[in-house]
């Protein structure tokens, strides 16, 4: 990536920023999910972008909502939230030729400490393999740091479903897998955009997806969480793109 490219999905970046603030902002028992996705798009087209997701591979929606045991993919329509659950928002907007991606899991109301560790170990996971993005290392870097943070925390991480490249394309190569082995996989090189997202489950790792074609359940019935941003790769600290 050119300083002019990174200027450009960094705009990308505030504006999926912006639409995960303001939906959690809107988050309450009692709303559907769909009211969630109608927010998204309106503040998408307000800032003159596009929902990355709406039409790829055929989905139907701005955003993804995934709840409690949806891992990703869960397509916004007319459930209800409820206290207790959990929900994952997937946002990825497209603007001037490029595409940023990142998602956040939220809890309504009361959940159970385990569920509260689960989220804090996500992102933890997350800022984990953030840190070994650094031109040199390789991907299995990345993934190690991801794993052995999920594990030792007691929970597994998703193995049928990895991170991904990100740039005029939503998804590019190369894969990002959230497990692996230190100094192992492809050379990181700087100016290389990634999109690093851990997705933890409670139980098993094993994942099934729905009649839908798109929601991903964990195969179990355990609560998941998902968090995810878009990066630059770098000599020093990588530059996340999705704050």
């Amino acid at each position: 990536m050119t300083v002019r490219e990174i200027k450009l999905m960094k705009e990308c970046g505030r504006v999926v920023r912006k639409v995960i603030d303001e939906v959690e902002a809107f988050l309450a028992p009692g709303q559907k999910t769909r009211e969630l996705d109608e927010l998204a798009a309106r503040i998408i087209k307000s800032e003159g972008g596009k929902a990355s997701f709406l039409g790829f591979r055929g989905y139907p929606a701005s955003i993804c909502t995934s709840i409690n045991q949806e891992v990703v993919h869960g397509i916004p329509g007319d459930r209800i939230l409820k206290n207790g659950d959990i929900i994952s928002i997937d946002v990825g907007v497209y603007k001037n030729g490029y595409h940023a991606d990142a998602a956040d899991t939220f809890a309504l109301g009361d959940v159970s400490p385990s569920i509260k560790k689960l989220i804090r170990t996500t992102y933890k996971a997350r800022d984990r393999g953030i840190e070994a993005a650094r031109a040199g290392n390789r991907l299995g870097d990345i993934g190690f740091a991801v794993q052995e943070c999920v594990e030792n925390a007691g929970f597994s991480v998703v193995r049928d479903l990895v991170g991904h490249g990100i740039g005029k394309n939503l998804h590019e190569p190369p894969q990002v897998p959230n497990f692996g082995k230190k100094n192992h996989g492809m050379k990181l090189v700087e100016g290389l955009a990634i999109a690093i997202e851990p997705m933890v489950n409670v139980g098993s790792y094993g994942v099934r997806c729905l009649h839908d074609g798109w929601t991903i359940v964990t195969d179990d019935g355990s609560f998941s969480a998902h968090a995810e941003h878009s990066v630059i790769v770098s000599d020093g600290v990588p530059e996340v793109l999705t704050v």
